[in-house]
């Protein structure tokens, strides 16, 4: 089989395929932008304000003394509206190395509907943003949400027009579904999400015949090996550090399984799932979602890491010793304020993870997958104790040459979020003058 009849896929025996990443040797080098791609990494039940928001804490925090250095909430500049991004907070720390290329974004509100639960809302309108009282027959403001909207511009020649992923490894089904998923084909139209690894792994390269067979990639190695001989040096050497990730996705796979299985045999107060690994979990499924960008089997994907109000709890394992609830800490916030500014920094090192995997990659246009891809990082509330829907924390990375980086943009009070919604839709390529209750696009941030 020529080489260009593989420049999508390798197949093994009995029918498991492996998407390739692009190689050059297998497709003509062009300087053309690649399309670009939009992911959503969605944090729940919002952060701790005066670790994440300029000008809310007195000081520079020390390591080990987090919650006695914050005496005050503090205001942000009234005046302020778009500056260089010139120091990080606490929370955004590790953004360190990522300072110049992305943007803050302060000052977004959501309206909140009165009749539903605000965890409820906030999550499951996140990306829908729909105008108060405007959709009918239903509780909620919950119209079709923007990844699918860009989807239908952006993903068309993809496998999957959108991915959804989600890092809740319980299955005790304590809330509805409107606690537990940000993307919605439409009103009453779940995009239901992925919350296990192997399901999503499955679903991702076609391993109908996985359970008869040690892995996917021994099922196409050798197929794998005549391509290699094809390829250019520097191709031979991504497509080894390919193989090398998927087989470290599956050997992580297998780690937590065998580790819920042995969970299961001892008995503990909380469920299996509590005593995963946090960090381990939401990096494996992230792997899988730059993979799946990677190698174009998707455009489009949310990423949600965690659910909202799940009083049921998990084991920070790089914090503490036990599981805990994240929830459950968002309403004792001023005992354990210490304790949640190390669960919001958590959630970033795990963003930065992300980020980081997606700068390594090489895309046709000589750009990295993080450049291609506009990553935004946020919540659907502004603050876990307060439940306030204004000031939402929001970061966007990547955009590439598309957008202007480096920067705080503080927006007027009371703009809506659906201004940036709109402007990310008009930069991946969709031409439409608003988008749910936008008033506006966020000038400042295209290039």
């Amino acid at each position: 089989m020529p080489v260009n009849s593989r420049r999508n896929f390798l197949r093994g025996l009995g029918g498991a395929a492996l998407s390739l990443p692009w190689l050059e040797s297998v497709a003509a080098h062009t300087s053309a932008a690649a399309p670009l791609k939009m992911a959503h990494y969605y944090v729940p039940i919002g952060v701790v304000r005066r670790g994440f928001f300029p000008g809310e804490a007195n000081d520079v925090i020390p390591k080990g003394n987090l919650g006695n250095v914050m005496k005050s909430l503090g205001k942000q500049d009234p005046d302020f509206r778009v500056g260089p991004l010139e120091t990080l907070t606490p929370t955004m720390q590790p953004l360190e190395k990522f300072r110049n290329r992305i943007n803050l974004i302060t000052g977004m509100d959501r309206t909140f509907q009165q009749g539903t639960d605000v965890h409820a809302q906030c999550a499951s309108c996140y990306l829908s943003s729909a105008r108060p009282y405007t959709i009918e027959g239903t509780a909620w403001p919950l119209a079709r949400t923007l990844d699918h909207i860009v989807a239908d511009q952006i993903g068309g020649n993809t496998p999957f027009p959108t991915l959804e992923f989600s890092c809740n490894s319980h299955k005790d089904n304590k809330e509805s579904i409107y606690f537990d998923n940000i993307s919605w084909y439409g009103t009453g139209h779940l995009a239901p999400s992925i919350r296990d690894p192997r399901k999503m792994y499955r679903r991702l390269f076609s391993t109908s015949e996985i359970d008869r067979y040690r892995d996917i990639t021994d099922l196409v190695l050798e197929d794998a090996k005549v391509l290699q001989r094809q390829l250019g040096k520097s191709d031979r050497h991504k497509f080894e550090e390919y193989f090398d990730s998927i087989r470290s996705i599956e050997t992580q796979m297998d780690r937590l399984e065998r580790m819920k299985g042995r969970l299961t045999s001892v008995g503990l107060e909380e469920p299996p799932e509590a005593y995963l690994p946090r960090g381990e979990y939401i990096r494996l499924m992230g792997d899988l979602m730059v993979v799946a960008l990677q190698t174009g089997l998707t455009n489009v994907a949310t990423f949600m890491v965690g659910p909202e109000r799940w009083d049921t709890p998990f084991l920070y394992e790089s914090l503490f010793d036990k599981p805990r609830s994240h929830h459950g800490m968002s309403h004792n916030q001023t005992k354990m304020i210490d304790d949640l500014l190390k669960v919001d920094r958590f959630h970033m090192e795990q963003f930065v993870y992300i980020m980081n995997k997606m700068d390594q990659i090489e895309q046709a246009d000589g750009r990295s997958l993080l450049d291609n891809t506009l990553l935004t990082y946020g919540s659907g509330l502004g603050d876990g104790s307060t439940h306030q829907y204004n000031d939402l924390p929001i970061i966007v990375a990547g955009g590439g040459h598309r957008t202007k980086s480096g920067q705080h943009i503080n927006m007027p009070e009371g703009t809506p979020l659906a201004n940036l919604w709109l402007t990310q839709a008009r930069l991946c390529g969709l031409k439409r003058d608003a988008f749910a209750d936008s008033t506006g696009t966020i000038d400042s941030i295209i290039a």
